[in-house]
């Protein structure tokens, strides 16, 4: 059972591309949110720094956490791993401080199945369509198509993951899904009824995928 006087765990996933990584930034910036940083075995990009975006590792020290059960959650992506580290978050929460995380599907899952006490709140971000999608994975630093293929073809596989989700926002114009994100956080906070609909998020993803 959360204490009134912990912090809030607020999960933001979707598939690649489809601006996850700046909602949470945005939401760390504006709302005071603290960011949890992932550990990853993938390289930096041009604009990451180490300790900042991600806390950069090899396989070998990776696996070597996964084996002393360091990782509140961890999985395989695009054939790199990522993971959490669990005290730094408890830490936080146990301090009254909202946590924020920029994980996927996968580590949602594992965070759900371990039933914290902590109040947990997931958000999935969807792009408005396909060809937006796939302009701004061509537009970020993948300038190699391989890439930006491969991650087209993953996003029909990722999107199925949206039901598993507390609520899905359409990341549009990105200033109006960072204002749904806040009101849906301070209305399931405050357990105050939202106007979310479900119903409309349905025929957004049946467009995605056909």
């Amino acid at each position: 059972m959360s204490s009134t006087k912990d912090g809030t765990m607020i999960i933001l996933s979707s598939p690649s591309g489809a601006g996850k990584t700046t909602l949470v930034k945005l939401l760390s910036k504006k709302k005071n949110y603290h960011i949890s940083i992932s550990h990853t075995t993938r390289k930096p990009r041009q604009n990451e720094t180490d300790g900042k975006d991600y806390f950069f590792t090899d396989e070998k020290k990776f696996k070597d956490l996964i084996n002393k059960g360091e990782f509140l959650e961890y999985a395989k992506v695009f054939n790199n791993f990522y993971g959490t580290a669990l005290p730094p978050v408890q830490s936080k929460l146990n301090k009254g401080e909202d946590v924020i995380f920029d994980i996927d599907w996968q580590g949602t899952q594992q965070i759900k199945d371990k039933k914290l006490k902590y109040k947990l709140i997931t958000f999935f971000v969807l792009p408005p369509s396909k060809e937006v999608l796939f302009e701004r994975l061509s537009n970020r630093d993948m300038k190699d198509k391989v890439i930006v293929e491969e991650r087209m073809k993953e996003f029909n596989k990722d999107v199925l993951h949206w039901k598993n989700y507390d609520y899905v926002v359409i990341n549009d114009k990105l200033e109006d899904c960072f204002n749904e994100i806040c009101s849906l956080i301070k209305s399931k906070k405050n357990e105050i009824k939202d106007n979310y609909s479900s119903s409309f998020i349905e025929e957004h993803v049946n467009k995605l995928i056909t």
